[in-house]
């Protein structure tokens, strides 16, 4: 099953989908996957639905809400954060009935960001939001059911960010993935780890998932863990001879050839990557606080423009 909810603005950017990967078990794909259009689920039960995750703007979260009641008419019951970031969470509170759940980290990020990401897309018609944190928290799993199927929250952090937590739902082999895979699009590190993010990689690639609901891109097989994890093995064999020379971030990833990642979205977040890179580098603990410059030389790397971002 694949249908399209409302038109959006931008021509580069196709309308949403809704796209059944599973028996009752669906994805929201928001393609091209660039920064700001991440992939949403649910899963529909007999009494009720499950979300897992919402979206960056108001507009974009009410359609969302809108595909769900195309599919079923049941109560949105409960709703899961993978992690903070605002594309993944700035919608929460457009579900008042749902008991959203997610990370304990989840919860203190949102607090504490709030609605910061408005600083970095200027452009961005974000609507009215609210701030809606996670308010049933864990530490490291928690198992979710809908009807009888379970739906394992499994901490992956810190990854992507210090709050990832993957929905596995092992029955049918199918993994919602959040941040930790992004399909097309470049990884992006900058509030988690390298090295978390690999050893999170191996993590997913032993559960053994058939399909891969990524955070960006389309839905996929257990094969884009190979491609994720590539990428960044390329970011510490960049960052390694770089850091001992004493190079900038930015004047190490103004240098270097993407080579066969050169086609990947957003290839700007090579600099956030390599800040997250020296940090390890230096003995920090993963996911320790990164300097704000990094945010800024992203945006130099784009010669001085916005980063592109189409929601």
């Amino acid at each position: 099953m694949s249908s399209p909810p409302a038109e959006h603005d931008h021509a580069e950017a196709p309308p949403p989908v809704v796209e059944e990967v599973g028996p009752g078990i669906f994805a929201y794909v928001q393609l091209d996957g660039s920064w700001g259009l991440n992939n949403c689920g649910f899963v529909v039960g007999g009494s009720a639905v499950t979300v897992i995750d919402t979206c960056f703007t108001e507009r974009r979260t009410r359609d969302f809400v809108a595909a769900i009641g195309g599919v079923s008419a049941l109560p949105l019951r409960t709703l899961i954060n993978t992690h903070h970031h605002g594309d993944h969470t700035h919608g929460n509170y457009l579900l008042p009935a749902a008991t959203i759940i997610g990370h304990e980290r989840c919860r203190d990020e949102v607090l504490s960001s709030g609605h910061i990401a408005s600083a970095l897309f200027p452009g961005v018609a974000w609507g009215d939001l609210e701030v809606a944190p996670p308010f049933v928290t864990f530490t490291d799993d928690l198992t979710v059911f809908s009807d009888d199927l379970r739906i394992e929250l499994q901490f992956m952090g810190p990854a992507h960010t210090t709050n990832d937590i993957v929905a596995w739902l092992p029955e049918r082999r199918l993994l919602f993935a959040g941040d930790l895979v992004f399909n097309g699009g470049t990884p992006f590190v900058v509030m988690g780890s390298v090295a978390g993010s690999l050893a999170a990689l191996e993590r997913i690639r032993a559960l053994g998932p058939e399909t891969v609901v990524p955070g960006h891109g389309a839905v996929c097989s257990g094969d884009a863990i190979d491609a994720q994890a590539a990428y960044l093995r390329f970011v510490q064999d960049v960052a390694r001879p770089g850091f001992e020379a004493g190079t900038p971030p930015l004047e190490l990833a103004t240098a270097t050839d993407l080579g066969d990642f050169a086609d990947l979205l957003d290839p700007e977040r090579i600099v956030g990557n390599l800040y997250r890179a020296y940090s390890e580098l230096r003995g920090e603990p993963l996911g320790a606080p990164i300097d704000p410059q990094a945010f800024a030389d992203m945006i130099t790397y784009n010669g001085g423009q916005p980063l592109r971002c189409l929601a």
